[in-house]
């Protein structure tokens, strides 16, 4: 952004504020949320005391609040209607909706399996997601496991990384002991 467009906590507000009063997509510069990251960044770097600090938070907090509450209004824009400015979506927006294309999809083949009596495929498809390897960070020492693919890992250290079946992973990430790690192409 132009130093004329520099984010701020205003601007934020104003932004969401105008993409509230409008019923078509605002066009947005197309590093906004790069910006964005960059002012709540700066901000969490910040080291201030008493006062400041509680200032310092309360504008991370709000500014945290209106991210949210602005792509929330834009997906919920785009869902609503048929024909949007497909030119007006950020990047960061494509990413999201192509995981809601992917999700209709898999609704459309499990569906049609269902109702053409393609159990086999349906095990097949319960089986591989099962069993589809998927990367984690340890948060507490774990010992061996055998995964749902009946293969042993571990043990594991507190930050280690590994490569275990989704079914395994799912387990110990609602236990607090692992969490997934995120790798994008």
């Amino acid at each position: 952004m132009s130093e004329s467009n520099q984010i701020d906590i205003n601007s934020l507000h104003h932004l969401v504020l105008r993409e509230t009063e409008n019923d078509s997509l605002l066009e947005i510069e197309p590093t906004f949320y790069i910006d964005l990251a960059d002012f709540i960044g700066n901000l969490r770097k910040q080291e201030f005391d008493g006062v400041e600090s509680k200032i310092k938070d309360t504008m991370i907090e709000m500014a945290t609040e209106l991210t949210s509450l602005l792509i929330q209004i834009r997906l919920d824009k785009i869902s609503k209607s048929e024909d949007f400015e497909m030119a007006f979506l950020l990047d960061e927006e494509k990413y999201i909706l192509d995981s809601q294309e992917e999700q209709k999809e898999r609704i459309e083949m499990i569906l049609s399996a269902t109702i053409n009596g393609k159990s086999k495929f349906l095990e097949s498809l319960s089986q591989n997601h099962k069993t589809k390897k998927i990367v984690v960070r340890f948060l507490k020492e774990t010992d061996e496991i055998v995964g749902a693919d009946l293969e042993k890992y571990g043990p594991f250290k507190t930050e280690d990384i590994a490569t275990i079946p989704y079914e395994n992973a799912q387990a110990l990430i609602s236990k607090n002991i692992a969490t997934k790690v995120r790798w994008e192409d």
